[in-house]
């Protein structure tokens, strides 16, 4: 039987204090009318971004468990939707709750964390990465930045990249399973010229052999949990029925209006976006369409 309310498995970790992860998902998602059933991979005392002295403790031992009675239960989700992992093993656990619990016709999306601005996280190994490459293989939309683009390719890291380097990155890793990857914090180079601090979101779909390209405001700051906002806001216009280009013009504008409301409020970067104060935004249309073609 359909769900009368659309149900997201959302596998992410919780950190208690800074808007990532579930704190995100959480709130987002269920203001987009739509049921969201928590599988913690770690609780943290904060998230990992400009915080020290943190802790982490992981739930890798709990998921099968988790996912165990969920399957008794005959739970079927219409997304399963994963970000941050805290041990390759994890993952395992993700592919099964898509194996098992996702309904058909369902959306699957991982959210692949490994790093940022060049380099990998703290919590990441190379163990990881390689685990990553292997969950990919079972999703059906991914959303890399361009740092994790280039992990999940084994590739160097560029400051910046021409559009036809990376239509071909996309495509490469569209070629090793999901049918639609979304790349954020894109540094395209346009006839040659340097964006400076402006990026991009690009967008491929296998199927059709397309590209989607939205151009992103520059704001001088810098939040963590804006990957996790953009992720979480395109999963839910999906599931609501939307069609990509309209997902991608929603998840971005709902993050660069997070920006502006929180830019000049003097509140530590570490915080996160004031996602409180435009939580509402989520319910009203589109008033403009920024989304574009990008030739293939």
């Amino acid at each position: 039987m359909r769900n009368p309310v659309p149900r997201v498995a959302a596998i992410h970790d919780m950190s208690g204090f800074g808007r990532t992860s579930l704190t995100v998902a959480i709130p987002i998602l269920s203001c987009m009318g739509i049921q969201v059933c928590p599988m913690p991979t770690a609780v943290l005392s904060t998230h990992t971004v400009e915080f020290t002295d943190y802790t982490l403790c992981d739930l890798t031992g709990e998921l099968g468990g988790i996912l165990d009675h969920w399957e008794r239960l005959g739970l079927r989700f219409d997304g399963v939707y994963s970000g941050f992992m805290a041990s390759p093993e994890q993952m395992e656990s993700v592919a099964r709750c898509i194996e098992t619990c996702l309904a058909p016709g369902g959306l699957a999306v991982v959210d692949p964390v490994l790093g940022d601005n060049g380099v990998l996280d703290a919590t990441m190994t190379p163990e990881m990465v390689e685990k990553m490459r292997w969950l990919i293989t079972r999703a059906d939309i991914i959303t890399p930045n361009i740092t994790e683009v280039a992990f999940l390719l084994d590739e160097p890291c560029t400051p910046r990249i021409t559009p036809e380097e990376v239509r071909a990155r996309l495509r490469r890793l569209s070629g090793m399973g999901p049918k639609t990857v979304v790349a954020t914090s894109v540094p395209l180079l346009v006839d040659g010229r340097d964006p400076g601090q402006n990026t991009s979101v690009i967008a491929y779909e296998r199927e059709e052999d397309r590209f989607w390209r939205v151009d992103c405001s520059y704001i001088p700051a810098h939040y963590p949990g804006t990957g996790d906002t953009f992720s979480s806001v395109l999963t839910g216009s999906l599931i609501q029925g939307d069609s990509l280009s309209i997902a991608l013009d929603r998840a971005v504008q709902f993050v660069t209006l997070g920006i502006r409301a929180t830019f000049g409020q003097g509140l530590p970067s570490r915080e996160g976006i004031l996602l409180e104060r435009i939580l509402g935004s989520l319910q009203t249309p589109l008033a403009s369409c920024q989304c574009r073609l990008m030739e293939a």
